[in-house]
């Protein structure tokens, strides 16, 4: 057999090998676990509500510049970071900790405690209630990085 012959052949075997592989997609675990919840996020959205009040004001305006820009990042292994990136604040506010997350309940160091609302796989939306004052509601939306 030639040689010319054969590589046609080789050619359609390496060409069908490589589509198989393409396919092959790894999916991110999206689940409300620590793994599905670890990565680098940034606060792109921060809403109070008063007690009794029906509207939420927005409360990212009322932020620094230099905190806007920060980020948190959620380990798998139960440690988070915040990162005060970009502009920097004086003080930093560089800061860590540890998480978890248990149904839909996210804790920060075993007391501070938020509802996960909503969670795609890129958006993360959690509240906390009774933060200030009995009934009003603080809602974060963080986008991973």
């Amino acid at each position: 057999m030639s040689k010319l012959k054969v590589l046609p052949g080789l050619f359609a075997a390496v060409v069908i090998f490589s589509a198989c592989q393409k396919d092959a997609v790894v999916q991110k675990d999206c689940s409300l676990s620590l793994n599905g919840l670890s990565g680098t996020y940034r606060l792109t959205g921060l809403t109070y509500r008063a007690p009794g009040s029906a509207t939420e004001q927005d409360y990212l305006v009322f932020m620094d510049a230099c905190e806007r820009d920060d980020r948190v990042i959620l380990r798998a292994n139960g440690s988070w970071e915040y990162q005060d990136a970009g502009t920097s604040c004086t003080p930093s506010g560089n800061d860590n900790g540890t998480w978890s997350v248990s149904g839909n309940t996210i804790t920060s160091d075993g007391q501070i405690q938020g509802t996960i609302r909503s969670y795609d796989c890129r958006t993360l939306v959690y509240y906390a209630e009774n933060v200030v004052m009995p009934g009003d509601r603080y809602t974060f939306t963080m986008q991973q990085q």
